[in-house]
């Protein structure tokens, strides 16, 4: 861990205890050398408020590694969701963490840019915190070969964009860590947001990413069903059929697409569950999603 650039500032730090307690035990990793190019339109300091983090400017991993004794050598980056507008960062990235945790799972929550900037820089810092995690997997004690992106609605596009876009230049390199590969080794998609195509898309996560005038082509690039070959990772999805918010067809279309390409997979479609319920505790069926995940999981390791 000495040989990680760790921030820990007095005002992150304080603004995380005031978010979670559990946060201010784990450390907070720095996943570009310097504040990553590009202008936010809005100019705002990161903010917290009720579970939720606001205007990324600086992308930042949080650590979370399993009890000594405990580790099985998975990792995994965990994209909370929120709209490319804000990020859920409690139930769909620390509880997540520690839930990984006691599988004996290394999970690192990444807080990814959004609506201030605009694509590609979420891929961008997914592909960034791959390479980052992969880099440094002998200081956290992980296997290379098995470190998996997780994603949740909105955070679920950029999961499954870093896992089909893997390879596309949408950065230039900054340093040696760029030099490593950026392919996830498995995919985790809760509720995600596939398609930007109409009447499938979700159209506040569109319009955040892509602006109201997006070109054809950009919106094409950013459908990632579209976009599945044989080399795309194993892919685990959960989705309810009565999520309003996120069409369960975002689910069944990349579901559809992998196995087209005879890619590994498995899909969960819950009859009710609605959309956001994170690990699903007290929520009837979809509770059950944390079980199934984990022995595919250990069929991974």
């Amino acid at each position: 861990m000495t040989k990680l650039h760790v921030c820990l500032t007095a005002m992150l730090l304080a603004a995380a205890c005031s978010v979670s307690p559990l946060l201010a035990e784990q450390p907070v990793v720095r996943i570009w050398p310097e504040t990553p190019a590009g202008i936010s339109k809005t100019g705002e300091a990161e903010t917290f408020e009720d579970n939720r983090v606001y205007h990324v400017n600086d992308p930042t991993l949080t650590v979370y590694l399993p009890q000594p004794g405990t580790a099985t050598g998975q990792a995994v980056v965990v994209c909370p969701g929120g709209g490319y507008r804000r990020l859920a960062i409690g139930h769909e990235g620390y509880d997540i963490g520690t839930w990984l945790n006691s599988l004996g799972i290394a999970a690192f929550v990444l807080k990814y840019r959004m609506y201030d900037y605009g694509q590609p820089a979420p891929l961008a810092d997914a592909q960034r915190a791959i390479r980052f995690v992969r880099s440094h997997a002998p200081d956290y004690g992980i296997d290379s070969g098995n470190i998996g992106i997780m994603g949740f609605s909105a955070g679920g596009h950029v999961a499954s964009s870093g896992g089909i876009h893997y390879a596309d230049k949408v950065y230039k390199p900054v340093d040696d860590v760029d030099a490593v590969s950026a392919r996830p080794d498995f995919m985790i998609l809760m509720y995600p947001v596939v398609s930007m195509q109409e009447g499938v898309t979700h159209q506040g996560s569109k319009s955040n990413l892509l602006g109201d005038s997006a070109s054809p082509q950009m919106i094409d690039f950013y459908s990632n069903e579209r976009h599945v070959t044989p080399d795309t990772p194993p892919a685990f999805i959960v989705h309810a059929s009565d999520d309003t918010s996120v069409p369960v067809e975002n689910s069944i279309s990349l579901y559809r697409a992998l196995v087209k390409n005879g890619v590994p997979a498995a899909m969960h479609i819950y009859e009710k569950g609605g959309h956001g319920f994170g690990l699903g505790i007290g929520k009837g069926a979809v509770s059950s999603w944390p079980r199934l995940c984990a022995e595919w999981l250990k069929e991974r390791e």
